[in-house]
């Protein structure tokens, strides 16, 4: 069991004497109401009901990193859906929406799709993680938006360290870079995802979902050729998909009198659209709450964005070299592992994916006997540490 609380280590590895750290989540041990850090990174903050949606903080939770290269330790309880936020050159803005009934107080976090959100000039990103009784999992998390390189080293008691480095400094540049050369192999729409600050520079690249958000007419009709190819393919032969759980290998089959893909069990899709593809969880991946079927929509989603499909006819199946390499794929989640050291790092929901034994793609760390969790903003220590979580 872990202790009461833990340590986390902020360093500031970017080139900027202004930056700040946030952390948020759930307090577990607090009736799961919502959580945030004071400044002095030790006090709890848990926000008392406000009377209107939208009402700012009572506390100040912008917690000061200093200069390049200094370190500023924090400690937190056990929180769930938690992550600690990074903004450079400014403070972040949240605000707390009322409970309601059971629902505890809400936090209204900054958005990269909303064009009037206090937040969306300033240059911003953060990592997810969970603390319990059990374990610290930690995780670099680009499935809505790159912005900020973020890097992990967690090491345990016996002194065993896991890290992963994400990107280096260049990271987010190199990122757009490779979205607007996509753009001109295939005019698709990649180079909208590219967000500049006021001043022209690179601010963040978003992923195609929230670049749908904004734009529900971008990657229409992306993927239709791809989803026709393989509904065509699995007509005659069928689909095995191990759900890596106690369903086991499930198979499934295109219906040509419906055009429905059904697998054994209760698990029944129709052909997704881009916008799907991308999002895992609409359309025909909707969570309709059955667990069999969510493990079958994990690894089925997972094969359409790394285009997998027509090359293996078991899911997951294939090492990371295998992925994107056919046309249509997810070109966001490619760049973006690349773009990555080490090439691990969330690019899209159900990213973790991977067949038994297989190199993670996630990006994470964890342990059930924490000592220390240091994360690093900006890249400046990117290629420190060659150990990365499998």
């Amino acid at each position: 069991m872990t202790s009461a609380t833990t340590n986390i280590a902020l360093q500031n590895q970017t080139t900027s004497s202004t930056v700040y750290a946030y952390i948020s989540g759930s307090a577990i041990d607090n009736g799961n109401n919502l959580f945030l850090l004071q400044s002095d990174g030790k006090t709890p903050y848990y926000p008392s009901n406000p009377n209107t949606t939208g009402s700012p903080l009572e506390k100040d939770c912008a917690i000061a990193l200093g200069a390049p290269g200094n370190t500023v330790t924090v400690t937190v309880p056990h929180l769930a859906g938690s992550r600690i936020w990074f903004s450079v050159d400014n403070t972040l803005t949240f605000l707390l929406n009322p409970a309601n009934g059971s629902t505890p107080v809400g936090l209204v976090e900054p958005a990269v799709t909303n064009s009037s959100d206090p937040n969306i000039n300033t240059s911003w990103d953060f990592c997810e993680f969970t603390y319990n009784s059990s374990q610290i999992f930690v995780n670099i998390s680009y499935v809505d938006f790159v912005s900020l390189p973020i890097s992990l080293t967690l090491t345990d008691t016996s002194n065993n360290t896991q890290h992963v480095a994400g990107l280096p400094p260049n990271g987010l540049d190199a990122i757009c870079s490779g979205l607007t050369a996509q753009q001109a192999a295939d005019n698709a729409g990649w180079s909208s995802l590219v967000v500049k600050s006021p001043n022209g520079n690179n601010l963040r690249a978003l992923s195609p979902t929230q670049g749908i958000t904004i734009n529900n007419n971008l990657f229409s009709g992306y993927y239709d050729s791809y989803v026709n190819q393989v509904w065509n393919n699995y007509i005659s032969q069928p689909l095995s998909i191990d759900t890596q759980a106690s369903f086991g290998v499930v198979t499934g089959q295109v219906d040509p009198n419906t055009g429905l893909m059904g697998f054994s069990g209760s698990a029944t899709y129709g052909k997704p659209s881009a916008s799907d593809i991308f999002s895992c969880s609409t359309g025909p991946f909707i969570n309709n709450g059955d667990i069999e079927q969510g493990a079958i929509t994990a690894r089925f989603s997972a094969a359409f964005n790394r285009s997998t499909l027509l090359t293996n006819e078991t899911q997951p199946s294939g090492s990371p070299s295998s992925y994107y390499q056919i046309s249509p794929t997810n070109h966001y989640a490619r760049i973006v592992h690349t773009a990555n050291i080490g090439g691990v790092g969330y690019a899209f929901p159900y990213d973790d994916v991977t067949p038994d034994g297989g190199d993670s793609q996630s990006g994470s760390v964890f342990s059930g006997d924490p000592q220390l969790l240091t994360v690093a903003v900006g890249g400046g220590n990117a290629s420190a540490g060659l150990t990365t979580q499998k």
